[in-house]
């Protein structure tokens, strides 16, 4: 699944080049998880003013109302001023005169919804339960904290909530936590303050490098121009299992939790 990365992989990948573009047509494929709410035609003639992200929402800000993107499972975006025929897996066409905005989604878990404002019932349902943005200013250390010591389940599984904080999926959660020396198990609860302070530094490294390196690239994730993400190339304990460990030689061990998969070195990770 695109995590916060690969989200904002995409995004820079396209804001600049949309940005004060004129909708000239909507093409709409299959039926995404969510139906776009508005008829498509009401689109066009609008101008893209901006692309933001929310966690792993892109939002498509334009002169009046906006798009909320989501990838899923399985979604890339394609932007080009000339693109094949809609394949099968093609469900969204956002076409304007700077160029084609093309969602492929081949399981279409990803969906593209229309609402007036950020306020609307539509997008508060989706934005609402969100929590703080890590590669923001507003991860705020001591609000981090609070959320951790409400929980008293694996911490692992709080960053993968995303009410805390947004975006840490499976793979960057693994490593911020071996960077902060923190094992997975443990109940965020009772994660002192120090290993908090480091666990919150750890978020903002991981989450920054990945974004730097293109995104990890598991299966099928490329960003708007067709590209691969590189982190996963070299992540320290995710998917090596059995293998040592980068900083101890210790093997890493896996681990199953909500039905993920979870790695950690059992020597650099003890509590």
């Amino acid at each position: 699944m695109p995590e916060l990365p690969e989200v904002e992989v995409t995004r820079r990948g396209f804001a600049e080049r949309i940005a004060g573009a004129r909708i000239e047509a909507v093409r709409l494929g299959k039926p995404l998880r969510w139906a776009l709410s508005v008829a498509p035609e009401m689109l066009v003639g609008r101008t893209v003013t901006a692309v933001r992200r929310r966690g792993k929402y892109l939002l498509i800000d334009l002169d009046a109302g906006l798009l909320l993107l989501h990838l899923g499972m399985s979604g890339s975006l394609r932007f080009d001023a000339v693109l094949p025929a809609a394949g099968t897996h093609d469900h969204f066409d956002l076409v304007t005169d700077r160029g084609t905005l093309r969602l492929n989604d081949p399981r279409r878990f990803g969906a593209v919804v229309y609402a007036e404002d950020e306020a609307s019932p539509g997008a508060a349902k989706l934005l609402g339960g969100l929590g703080m943005e890590p590669l923001g200013e507003s991860f705020d250390f001591e609000a981090f904290l609070a959320g951790l010591r409400r929980r008293r389940a694996p911490v692992k599984q709080v960053l993968l909530a995303g009410d805390v904080v947004v975006g840490v999926g499976n793979i960057y959660a693994s490593e911020a936590l071996f960077l902060a020396g923190i094992r997975p198990t443990l109940a965020a609860a009772r994660i002192s303050r120090p290993r908090a302070l480091r666990l919150h530094g750890a978020i903002r490294n991981i989450l920054a490098r990945a974004v730097e390196r293109g995104g990890s690239t598991l299966r099928d994730f490329s960003n708007v121009d067709g590209q691969s993400g590189y982190f996963q190339l070299e992540a320290t304990v995710y998917g090596r299992a059995g293998e040592p460990c980068r900083v101890c030689e210790t093997p890493i061990k896996q681990l199953r939790q909500g039905q993920r998969s979870t790695y950690f070195c059992p020597k650099c990770q003890k509590s």
